[in-house]
Parts: C-alpha cells; sequence; structure tokens
C-alpha cells in the first residue's frame, strides 16, 4: 500500500484510468458483438447500421488512448471487410 502523499495520489488515478479503459474496451466488445449478431441474423441493413455505429466508437477509444490506433485500425478493416463480404453474398443470392 501507498504511503506517500504522491504515491496514494498515482494510486488513485491508476485506478480511475483503469476504471475508464475497462469501460472503453467494453463499450468496444458491445458494438462488435451487435455488428456480429446483425450478421448472424442475415440482416444486411442491420449490419451496415451497426457498423457505422462500431467505427466512431473504436475510433474514440483509440483517441483517448485505452486501444492503440492501430489496434483500431485491424478492428474497423476486420468488421468492414466482414460486413462488405456478408452484404455481397447476399445481394448474390437475391
Amino acid at each position: 500500500m501507498a504511503n506517500h502523499k504522491s504515491a496514494l495520489k498515482r494510486n488513485r488515478q491508476s485506478k480511475e484510468r483503469r476504471a475508464r479503459n475497462r469501460a472503453n474496451k467494453t463499450k468496444i466488445k458491445s458494438v462488435i458483438k451487435a455488428v456480429d449478431e446483425a450478421i448472424a441474423e442475415k440482416s444486411a441493413d442491420k449490419a451496415q447500421g451497426a457498423l457505422r455505429a462500431a467505427i466512431p466508437v473504436i475510433c474514440k477509444t483509440a483517441i483517448k488512448g485505452s486501444i492503440h490506433k492501430k489496434n483500431a485500425s485491424r478492428k474497423v478493416s476486420r468488421l468492414t471487410r466482414r460486413v462488405n463480404a456478408f452484404v455481397s453474398s447476399t445481394q448474390a443470392d437475391a
């Protein structure tokens, strides 16, 4: 346990940052899950809408520093590829 005044403050700050980072990462997981569920429901419109909602959340998390910029870029890229492949396959079936 920290004893110095500065160490106590650093401990408080670390706890606040950890809580903020965990909340941001949980939010990312939720929006990615929403995209996956829309794909599982075979709904192209829902999938595209969920993707449009997910991209700003992922980018904002990277800007705030909870995840690395390239990690966010990779997540967006993979989600976009998955949704585009799904949409093109549904259009080919129709």
